[in-house]
């Protein structure tokens, strides 16, 4: 964190804050919109925190399949925190801010929950592909040992694809409008916001996502 803040006061950005615009401006829709996603929120956390805690309780749920689920679940019950909460204040506040060293923040770890789920859940078909097709080595293949270092790689590419994220965007210059038109600190919002080239922003997106699509 506190490098991070370091990187964004020697940014060139001479903005200090962003407005997120939310999900709509309609008043209206503001209040059903609010206690939607406040349920939804609710059950999200409530369940995978239910999960987590029965996987834990229950040993005979300690095998690999349910290794990654646990994995899984404690990755969608942190990353609910990344961006819900904001979003709920959009629904009831008139005027939703967010500094810059908390919108690089935001950004950072929605890319490290987003990437180390697509890699997660990449490991957890490996177990699927090894259970059926190879069920007499499936003990052998998919140790504990192997279990971990899965999920260590899972959480390394994770962390090194939104450290790369976040510290390209941080380099950008952002010197005009500081309305981000959605509910949340996304990569392509902020992009569309910088008065510098985002030419490298999009080549390492696109390296990125394609990584994740290759070892998916």
């Amino acid at each position: 964190m506190q490098a991070m803040k370091q990187m964004a006061r020697e940014s060139n950005s001479s903005v200090t804050e962003f407005i997120l615009m939310g999900l709509t401006v309609q008043p209206e829709l503001q209040l059903p919109l609010f206690a939607l996603f406040l349920l939804n929120y609710t059950a999200t956390v409530l369940g995978n925190l239910s999960l987590v805690n029965l996987i834990c309780l229950n040993s005979h749920l300690h095998t690999p399949m349910y290794f990654f689920i646990f994995n899984l679940s404690c990755i969608d019950f942190c990353y609910s925190f990344v961006c819900t909460p904001k979003m709920l204040m959009s629904f009831v506040l008139e005027k939703n801010t967010i500094s810059f060293t908390g919108c690089m923040t935001q950004l950072f770890f929605f890319c490290f929950f987003v990437n180390s789920e697509c890699y997660v859940l990449t490991a957890m078909a490996y177990d699927r592909y090894v259970a059926i097709c190879q069920p007499l080595q499936y003990t052998t293949v998919m140790s504990p040992k192997i279990c971990g270092l899965l999920m260590f790689g899972s959480y390394l590419m994770g962390f090194a694809g939104a450290m790369v994220h976040t510290g390209f965007m941080i380099r950008l210059s952002f010197c005009d409008s500081n309305i981000i038109n959605h509910y949340m600190c996304d990569i392509f919002p902020l992009l569309q916001l910088s008065c510098s080239s985002t030419y490298v922003n999009e080549l390492v997106s696109s390296a990125v996502v394609g990584t994740i699509i290759i070892l998916s």
